[in-house]
């Protein structure tokens, strides 16, 4: 079978696995799907990847230093806002790149290689345990319900990132329609103006 692309780091951690199960190198290569001289330069050590292999960056790093100012004047901002900001700045490129370039941080990134190492020695039969999907959904940063917010570990309480799900003028008018001969109190704005609210309410629970 000819060589057509570098093994992966998967069929690399496979490949260890059968040897050490005590399999043949001729039964590990018709298992992960590549040459057999493939799986002996690997377990030899002898197995050098190509320079350059894979798909050029498409953004730099200044450019990414762009996107970051832009999110952080508003982190309410939809995608296409983002890219089209983005492109006025000077950088071509697409929904999906403005996706990446925001979510995915360093944080991520080192959680997905712990998860990595600590399996790359897994056996088959713990892998034929697990059970893969490609039909599942994994949000990273936001679900499907509420305001969704650009921002980073320990800016969850920043005034930037919050954002009221009821403005105040409807939540006091929904009061004042719900019961109209009732005094209508204004909403402290501090823990320490509260009293005077929670007294009124507490007189009408017993009333």
């Amino acid at each position: 079978m000819g060589k057509t692309a570098d093994l992966t780091a998967v069929q690399k951690a496979i490949i260890d696995t059968l040897k050490r199960e005590g399999k043949t190198q001729k039964e590990i290569s018709e298992r992960i799907g590549c040459s057999q001289s493939a799986v002996s330069r690997h377990l030899s050590g002898k197995s050098v990847g190509r320079k350059k292999c894979g798909k050029k960056r498409c953004t730099t790093r200044r450019g990414d230093r762009t996107l970051r100012k832009i999110v952080e004047k508003d982190r309410f901002q939809t995608l296409g806002d983002l890219r089209k900001q983005w492109t006025e700045s000077g950088v071509e490129t697409s929904r999906a790149t403005v996706h990446r370039r925001v979510l995915l941080n360093q944080k991520q990134r080192q959680k997905r290689l712990t998860w990595a190492t600590e399996k790359q020695h897994w056996t088959v039969a713990q892998w034929s345990k697990v059970l893969f999907s490609d039909e599942s959904k994994f949000c990273m940063s936001f679900g499907n319900q509420g305001a969704r917010v650009w921002r980073k570990t320990g800016e969850k309480e920043m005034p930037k990132c919050l954002k009221s799900s009821v403005p105040t003028k409807e939540l006091a008018g929904a009061m004042m329609e719900a019961e109209p001969k009732s005094p209508s109190l204004t909403w402290p704005g501090s823990v320490s103006k509260m009293f005077p609210a929670f007294t009124s309410l507490q007189r009408k629970k017993h009333s």
